[in-house]
């Protein structure tokens, strides 16, 4: 008798990127349920926007390269960056400025590397370190948190401000802003004036900034959720979290009037959302254990460094692509001895 057999694998593969792609977005949904409460309707306008921009540039830069586009824009990795970039982005940026950066992010950092697999740059990153540089001022229209603003923009309104700039009667940027709880900080410092004296000019919550802490520590929820779930590994997230924490403690403990406290430093910023959703990027980072570790003690050190130090009120993105030059080189110093080996 003559037996059908087929060729390994014979077990079915039980992750696809699409499907670890859908389980980010997933883990994405409290941190910006957190967000949108306490921000409005904006960043749910810039998802959207983004996401269309994301898909529709993916699909044009695959039909110029003569390349399959269903199979690629169905990953939901152009969604996922996307969604990275725009919760780094003020939750009013205009059109404009979301197509400018997920152009840079889809195109010029992902595709025209080769795709997803060969970007040697966080794609999110990129996208969002050219508007910095390039947009200084439009970067720092963030709204006060509704705890604290004594207005609301509906839908409609926000709607408008995104697309055409205009705001309804009685309001403008001035009206409608507020500096977030690192750049408070920051601008505070230069000035000359200590920690103490900023008390009453911070909006504190419990823990961190008002908002910022509970849109922080929704994200780290949804990390948690990807570490239980198998989806990142634990170096790159306890690494970062671990160095900025430290670091903010021992200079903390030196000069209180200087450096704030290490809650201030993972609840008062990008942090939760750069160590568990961006640092751990397995494309553009370290593939070792070692290797991913090292990689998430460089990007908290760079973020410190920058947030006590440097230009910018915070350092993660500069940190993570920094550390994407690095990862290559980590590597060849942390791989693995296989079995023979000297």
């Amino acid at each position: 008798m003559k037996f059908q057999i087929d060729s390994s694998p014979h077990l079915p593969p039980v992750n696809d990127v699409s499907r670890l792609m859908r389980q980010v977005l997933l883990a994405l949904l409290p941190g910006i349920a957190v967000a949108s409460w306490y921000f409005g309707w904006g960043v749910l306008i810039n998802l959207v926007v983004a996401t269309l921009l994301a898909v529709g540039f993916e699909a044009l830069i695959l039909a110029i390269r003569r390349r399959p586009v269903v199979p690629v824009i169905s990953d939901y990795s152009a969604v996922v960056t996307a969604w990275l970039l725009v919760l780094a982005l003020p939750p009013l940026a205009p059109w404009w400025l979301l197509t400018i950066g997920v152009f840079f992010a889809i195109v010029v950092a992902k595709q025209l590397y080769g795709g997803l697999g060969y970007n040697p740059f966080n794609p999110a990153m990129v996208g969002y370190v050219v508007l910095l540089i390039s947009f200084p001022a439009t970067m720092t229209n963030w709204m006060a948190p509704t705890t604290l603003a004594d207005f609301h923009l509906g839908l409609s309104d926000a709607l408008r401000v995104t697309f055409t700039g205009e705001f309804p009667p009685g309001l403008d940027w001035d009206a409608i802003t507020a500096a977030t709880p690192l750049d408070t900080v920051r601008s505070g410092l230069r000035l000359g004036e200590s920690i103490s004296e900023m008390q009453d000019q911070i909006p504190f919550g419990l823990l961190a900034g008002e908002g910022w802490e509970w849109i922080s520590i929704a994200f780290l929820l949804g990390g948690l959720w990807l570490l239980w779930k198998g989806i990142i590994d634990w170096q790159v997230p306890v690494g970062l979290l671990a160095a900025l924490g430290l670091l903010s403690a021992v200079f903390s403990l030196y000069d209180p009037e200087y450096f704030s406290s290490p809650l201030y430093q993972l609840l008062g910023g990008g942090a939760m959302l750069g160590a568990f959703f961006i640092a751990t990027d397995p494309v553009s980072g370290s593939t070792t254990p070692l290797g991913r570790l090292l990689f998430g003690i460089g990007v908290g050190t760079i973020t410190f460094v920058i947030r006590s130090w440097g230009g910018y009120p915070d350092g993660i993105a500069f940190g993570v692509l920094l550390m994407n030059m690095a990862a290559p080189m980590i590597d060849e110093y942390t791989r693995p001895r296989v079995y023979g080996e000297r």
